[in-house]
């Protein structure tokens, strides 16, 4: 068992020994697959710009060329972008150096974190402020359209106060009316009547919560899609606190376009223009209450409807391509729900102008009086089309001056609008010099505290020494191929820290046998006989010490975020193989050394 044990283990660390070639992954960009003309395609570009790969590859649907170094790593990127435009994401990336034969056997290298890698982290906040003012909103456009179904008339609609909404009426009757029909039909506000004629309405408690769960939850699936358009391999995104998301994205190298893409909140919102305004009177902003005046590019004022027929929320496809005026264009699809609004809509308003309203939200330079960024709204009509006949899950949508804007808008649609802004509060970047410099620190730690203990061991027991650091080599050899089988593990520097801690901690166990060994020695027991309660009488204090050790590094695990996880996988690995070894490994090589002989003196 011993032998299968250390041959596995072996197995799945030797991985590790390859290291990572610099690559270049290419990756379709409307999350199609990459072909062999691809495959074809990238080849050529290659030799033509006199660009040596280690070698090319077609794997799970993206292409993989590796490089020698990362200068021409950068050059391949270059020449490949140029080639391919804008239909495939071309990143870059480091790739692992293991052969063909153990990643046939499921071998990989272990997953390095930030401070190993290189990279970037983010730590993003929620704007929960804007996204409860959406549903505020949503909130007075649902009131408008359920009073005009009934034809209850009323005066006003404002906000208020914690994202409340205030109904105006002419009178008291016609507010209880409203009331009564309302009430039933949402639940989850809360009604009240304010003075003689209005009415209160707020949100509840359990619709405020789940308002802002679900913006986070959203935002994080839409990151994660995001991040799969930079082609990185093994990003970490996931949630801290409240309203706070962190991005990790180990290996990659442009931050710059890393950054540009997940803290951008562009989407779309379709709306009917409202033709009954005049030019006068919109250019003097004078307007109805359930209209607003947006610009265009070129700064004429349009007046639009505040109902919002639909958002990016719904697109699933988005692609930039050009008209047949030769003008950029952004081609939209949508799912099943988003389809059946736009066509339940166009069908009854054809003839009638729609307008796509470009939202963004970016940082106005300016602090609020936490120190946080102040993100300012930004909405520009980008077209006005005439709804000439009944639309369905595919549209077009001209009026985009750039192609690179096309292609930008389409990217971020097709990777999903944010439900709510996020601004960066955080950002660290590590260089991939930084990162080899932290593996060279941790591989040294680790050596030197092998040797100091190989060191103590050999002097003070001899050859039971020697077979107590046969153990410790063994030992560390387990939690590298553990370390490498476990799917979500990932190494950090803290990692690091957990298995110069475990090496450093992992003679305890011997040490506690050899001198029991050497007290019943003592007191006058046979070799054979001190071996064996030598081995017994240590085993329940063993246990007692490592299984403590356990408990604290599962509690870690559990109530720590990022490096403390990292340290209480290690250590935890680190206790169970060192059990597993000191106990059982030694046993076996004392066995194989001393069992059935006669011995008068022994080593120790």
């Amino acid at each position: 068992m011993l032998i299968f044990v250390i041959i596995i283990g072996l197995l799945y660390a030797l991985p590790n020994l390859y290291g990572e070639d610099p690559a270049v992954q290419i990756t379709g960009a409307r999350g199609s697959d990459a072909s062999v003309a691809t495959l074809d395609q990238v080849r050529d570009v290659l030799i033509k710009d006199q660009i040596d790969s280690k070698s090319i590859a077609l794997e799970n649907g993206s292409i993989l060329a590796r490089f020698k170094d990362t200068d021409v790593q950068l050059r391949a990127r270059d020449a490949l972008s140029t080639a391919l435009g804008d239909k495939f994401v071309i990143a870059l990336n480091l790739a692992p150096a293991t052969p063909t034969w153990l990643s046939m056997l499921g071998a990989e290298p272990m997953k390095l974190g930030l401070d190993l890698r290189g990279g970037v982290h983010f730590l993003m906040e929620v704007d929960m402020d804007t996204a409860l003012g959406k549903l505020q909103e949503q909130t007075m456009d649902n009131m408008r359209s359920d009073l005009r179904d009934q034809s209850i008339p009323y005066a006003t609609v404002r906000k208020t106060d914690n994202y409340g909404v205030e109904l105006t009426f002419r009178d008291a009757a016609t507010r209880d009316k409203a009331t009564s029909y309302l009430s039933p039909r949402h639940r989850d506000l809360v009604l009240s009547n304010s003075g003689d004629n209005a009415v209160r309405i707020v949100m509840t408690n359990d619709r405020l919560s789940e308002a802002k769960e679900y913006a986070v939850q959203q935002n994080i699936n839409i990151l994660r899609n995001r991040v799969n358009q930079l082609g990185v391999a093994e990003p970490l995104v996931q949630r801290q606190g409240a309203d706070r998301i962190v991005v990790e994205l180990p290996g990659i190298q442009d931050t710059a376009r890393a950054k540009e893409i997940l803290g951008a909140t562009a989407t779309l919102e379709f709306r009917l223009v409202n033709t009954n305004v005049d030019a006068t009177a919109a250019a003097s902003g004078r307007v109805p209450g359930d209209s607003e005046i947006k610009n265009m590019q070129e700064g004429q004022p349009v007046v639009l409807y505040k109902r919002v027929i639909l958002t990016g929320d719904h697109i699933t496809d988005s692609t930039s391509s050009q008209d047949e005026y030769n003008q950029p264009q952004v081609n939209i699809s949508l799912d099943s729900a988003g389809g059946n609004i736009m066509s339940n809509f166009t069908k009854d308003n054809i003839g009638k102008p729609m307008a796509t309203l470009f939202v963004e939200y970016k940082d106005s330079g300016k602090k609020d009086a936490n120190g946080r960024s102040i993100l300012a709204k930004q909405e520009e009509v980008i077209n006005v089309a005439t709804i000439q006949s009944r639309l369905g899950n595919s549209f077009r949508i001209t009026g985009v001056n750039d192609p690179n804007q096309a292609r930008q808008l389409s990217l971020l649609l097709r990777a999903g609008a944010l439900i709510a802004p996020i601004q960066i509060v955080e950002e660290r970047t590590i260089g991939p010099t930084m990162g080899a410099q932290n593996i060279t620190q941790g591989l040294e730690a680790c050596l030197w505290g092998l040797l100091a203990s190989i060191l103590f061991m050999v002097v003070f027991y001899r050859k039971f020494g020697v077979i107590a650091t046969t153990a410790l080599v063994v030992n560390l050899v387990l939690i590298v191929g553990i370390m490498s089988l476990l799917p979500g593990a990932t190494l950090t520097m803290p990692g690091i820290a957990g298995i110069v801690l475990t090496l450093a901690v992992a003679v305890d166990a011997n040490v506690l046998i050899n001198e029991r060994i050497k007290e019943e020695m003592r007191n006058g027991r046979s070799v054979q006989q001190a071996i064996h309660e030598g081995y017994s009488g240590a085993f329940s204090s063993i246990i007692d010490a490592n299984v403590t050790t356990l408990i604290t590094a599962i509690i870690l695990y559990a109530v720590g975020t990022g490096s403390i996880k990292g340290f209480a996988i290690t250590t935890a690995i680190g206790v169970a193989t060192s059990m597993f070894t000191s106990i059982v490994g030694t046993r076996a090589i004392v066995n194989m050394l001393y069992g059935g002989k006669r011995i008068k003196k022994l080593s120790i």
